[in-house]
């Protein structure tokens, strides 16, 4: 099975752009699932049930979230209604779901959505929330897709170690920069500590720079505009075994607005 992990989406630069590529993508590359990361899909915070519609719309099969999903008021909706995640870890109070199975030519594929807690806010522990639903979510998928969204570096990859063996692949989002070590562990489970972003690259995290500079230089408040100028994509392509959940490979991958033949 050849999977699509897509990475932070922001705003409507980046549904802009996924609108005019994932159609092509998916018949290039032959993809049978896409997954992308949401949580800043709505203005640059958080989603809506028209955001999410509109990455639907494109292709996303499952959209999966992070620290900034209950910014918007409306994505209560989005979670309890759609095929939207927010991190497990939110605890069994949180509205919505912390993970999803869909049925794919016939294979369930699970998506376990986890949020870190290392210079981010205090959460139950990822480790632990993860443990309670394994067992079961394995009982009825062999796919299964973790999405680790977190700040630090050693966090995620302690997760992907954790989880090596158990899952077919753990994936990491948030901080918008992509990291160069995508790998099999243990023969079995891809990873990567962070798949990048999908929005302006001429920017500073898909934001107009200059607003973040004078943030950095005045400490004041300061509002964060969407850039809109040199749109990407960046994303994963993870080749899966069917029968037994084993991830094959994984790629990264980089597309740019009006390059690549898009």
């Amino acid at each position: 099975m050849q999977i699509l992990f897509i990475g932070d989406i922001v705003g409507k630069p980046a549904r802009n752009y996924l609108k005019e590529i994932l159609p092509k993508l998916k018949n290039d590359l032959k993809l049978d699932f896409i997954v992308g990361n949401g949580e800043n899909a709505a203005g640059g915070s958080s989603i809506t049930p028209d955001t999410a519609k509109e990455l639907f719309n494109s292709g996303i099969n499952v959209i999966t979230s992070g620290d900034h999903i209950f910014k918007k008021r409306e994505s209560k909706e989005a979670l309890e209604t759609m095929d939207v995640i927010r991190p497990l870890n939110y605890g069994e109070f949180a509205s919505g779901r912390g993970y999803i199975i869909k049925r794919v030519n016939n294979n369930p594929v699970a998506v376990i959505n986890l949020i870190g807690r290392v210079f981010m806010q205090p959460l139950d522990c990822p480790f632990k929330s993860i443990s309670s639903v394994l067992d079961n979510i394995r009982s009825q998928s062999k796919i299964i897709i973790v999405d680790v969204h977190a700040e630090a570096t050693s966090e995620k990859l302690a997760l992907g170690y954790f989880l090596s063996g158990k899952v077919s692949a753990v994936i990491g989002t948030h901080t918008h920069i992509p990291t160069s070590d995508e790998r099999i562990i243990d023969n079995f489970t891809a990873y990567i500590t962070d798949v990048g972003m999908t929005g302006s690259f001429d920017s500073i995290l898909g934001r107009e720079k200059h607003q973040v500079i004078e943030r950095f230089i005045t400490n004041m408040p300061t509002r964060f505009n969407l850039a809109q100028n040199d749109v990407r994509m960046q994303a994963v392509l993870i080749n899966i075994d069917d029968l037994s959940g084993r991830a094959l490979s994984i790629k990264r991958l980089e597309y740019r607005k009006n390059q690549n033949g898009f």
